[in-house]
């Protein structure tokens, strides 16, 4: 075989090698999103069957994105300490045994436990996957293999309520055996995945510094708060509490539950599919003040529905809203920091965006036991309107 053949098979190899690390870290997003919205669709249930006042099922989201608050500004460092693919594999049978063990509880408190079990193991995944691409890909075909991972992951959560009512049919506890997916995943990341870990520490004062500088950024500040806000609204009131509207007025089943808030998913995809046309006709910043006016129609007009299917009419507009507003925070993110903070900042987003997400149900929850469900979708109206307007005043400089 002459030296041109080898370097040949050499190549087709390595590309092989790639392709396979690149399923595999998709095959991880993939599970990090999967523990909030296949499960929701079954709250009605199971409040009913294990006894929990619905103003309570809330806090099954609030435990399970609670560790990743806490330990977000600190994965990384353990990450690289630990190594990226230990922590990810400890982090996927953390997550699958957990997860499925909420299956067999009958017990809300042990319930509750075991969810914020599998929030440890969830903490990572998401953050370690994206992290695990840049190592694995230059920059052209970095940001190419980051568009797939988003669109796998969008089908993924536009998915997954569909599936998780099409299971509560059964019974509640059927879409919380889901996650035993994660234990072959992480069997197959142990024994298939092959990626590079960092060499040496990263100056962890120098990370202080610039997290310090980027809370000081009023702007940067602005954005962080719209962040923490579309999450405060997409898992407080729509996730969380939007199943039990449906239950309680409509009698819907899970199945229907399902997919009423699939189409909230698939709603952020479309929109999301044609950014690129709509940053060429509007700035990032008003398509974000545009996303709060929309949540704030769509929860507006949430009561007002006459049948179960209108309700498709608030949850694409949420969805429109949502796909808007992700991306463009993140084109200002990118836009307005210097190269050098980049990675802090994304750390920093992802706080407040874990912040979003472990407080909406929990203030949700609060409005719904004082006001009942139409409270919470008109919480949700003022909830945008101000978010909009202190989202304005931080980036009007």
């Amino acid at each position: 075989m002459n030296p041109i053949e080898e370097k040949s098979q050499f190549e087709q190899r390595k590309l092989i090698y790639l392709e396979l690390n690149f399923q595999i870290i998709c095959a991880v997003a993939l599970i990090a999103v999967l523990g909030v919205s296949s499960i929701t669709p079954a709250f009605p249930s199971l409040a009913k069957e294990l006894k929990v006042n619905p103003s309570d099922v809330g806090l099954l989201i609030t435990v399970f994105t609670f560790p990743a608050v806490v330990l977000g500004p600190v994965i990384d460092i353990l990450a690289d300490r630990w190594g990226r693919k230990n922590f990810i594999i400890t982090s996927l049978f953390l997550y699958g045994i957990a997860g499925t063990a909420c299956a067999f509880s009958r017990n809300f408190n042990l319930l509750l436990c075991l969810r914020f079990l599998q929030g440890i193991g969830a903490a990572s995944l998401f953050s370690l996957s994206i992290i695990l691409i840049g190592d694995l890909y230059t920059r052209n075909r970095h940001t190419t293999a980051i568009s797939y991972n988003t669109t796998i992951t969008n089908v993924g959560t536009a998915t997954y309520p569909t599936i998780g009512g099409a299971l509560a049919t059964m019974g509640w506890y059927y879409p919380f055996m889901l996650p035993v997916v994660a234990i072959p995943i992480g069997l197959l990341v142990l024994f298939a995945l092959k990626n590079p870990e960092p060499k040496g520490d990263r100056n962890r004062q120098v990370d202080l510094i610039n997290t310090a500088k980027v809370l000081k950024n009023r702007k940067l500040f602005g954005l962080f708060i719209a962040s923490a806000g579309n999450f405060v609204l997409l898992y407080g009131a729509y996730i969380t509490y939007l199943p039990q509207l449906t239950n309680d007025i409509f009698q819907a089943s899970p199945v229907t539950i399902g997919m009423l808030l699939s189409s909230v998913y698939v709603a952020i995809a479309i929109t999301s599919s044609q950014l690129g046309k709509l940053a060429r006709r509007f700035k990032p910043k008003t398509l974000i003040q545009a996303s709060f006016i929309l949540y704030a129609l769509a929860m507006l007009i949430v009561p007002l529905m006459p049948n179960i299917w209108f309700l498709l009419i608030p949850t694409t507009i949420f969805g429109i809203g949502l796909g808007s507003s992700f991306h463009s925070i993140q084109i200002l993110l990118a836009n307005l920091a210097p190269r050098e903070y980049m990675t802090t900042i994304l750390s920093v987003n992802r706080t407040f965006l874990g912040l979003g997400q472990t407080l909406g149900p929990l203030l949700m929850g609060i409005v719904f036991v004082l006001g009942g469900i139409y409270s919470v979708f008109y919480v949700g109206v003022g909830f945008a309107i101000l978010t909009f307007f202190v989202f304005r005043y931080c980036t009007c400089m």
